[in-house]
């Protein structure tokens, strides 16, 4: 089981999550929402500008990611970095799984989309993944992801991170169906869950780059 020490007050939605009420999960306990952003080097998600709204008013911590795709880093993060428009305190991550719409991204992919958003913001983003990155990487290490903050996805009772990381920052322990309560958040329904690894008040100072 997680750490007493963990906050579980965050969640990441998309367009899938239809009509939320952000403040209506503030209510609930939420803090900090990450959003899908993009995809690939043109896609972008339809609720993304609304919810970041919806957000703001109900002063909530902001996080955006992208999930990427067999293609260009580079031009990945360029796209990605381009429409969320960052602030200082936005969390950024790509999204790194079996992509089920065409080619999966890469390592070397990777590395180069995490390393472009480092050297355009001056901050290393995060890092999603689970099973993915696992069977990647396997027992290697990889010097330059290890530069991210890790963000595991798993839906089970005790989370298991890659060697390459000495602890995960965020737990997405579940999708709404699968993994441990609680499922829910009101305003929304079910939906992605994840524990933060640390307390409220670390959090808030972690989005500042603190």
């Amino acid at each position: 089981m997680p750490p007493a020490s963990t906050f579980n007050g965050v969640i990441d939605i998309s367009h899938h999550n239809a009509n939320v009420d952000l403040k209506k999960a503030k209510g609930d306990g939420i803090a900090g929402v990450i959003h899908k952003a993009t995809q690939g080097q043109t896609y972008m998600d339809p609720t993304y500008q609304a919810n970041r709204t919806k957000a703001r008013d109900a002063e909530l911590l902001w996080g955006a990611y992208h999930f990427g795709t067999g293609a260009d880093g580079v031009l990945q993060a360029d796209h990605f970095l381009t429409k969320v428009q960052p602030a200082g305190d936005t969390l950024l991550v790509p999204d790194l799984e079996a992509n089920p719409q065409g080619p999966n991204m890469t390592l070397v992919e990777a590395r180069a989309f995490v390393t472009h958003v480092y050297e355009v913001t001056g901050r290393w983003p995060g890092l999603y993944s689970g099973h993915y990155i696992k069977a990647l990487l396997g027992t290697q290490t990889d010097s330059v992801l290890a530069n991210c903050w890790f963000w595991l996805a798993q839906y089970g009772p005790t989370p298991v991170v890659p060697t390459n990381w000495s602890r995960w920052t965020m737990w997405q322990y579940t999708d709404g169906g699968m993994g441990p309560e609680p499922h829910k958040v009101a305003g929304i329904g079910r939906c992605d869950r994840d524990r933060f690894n640390g307390t409220k008040a670390q959090l808030l100072a972690f989005c500042k780059g603190e």
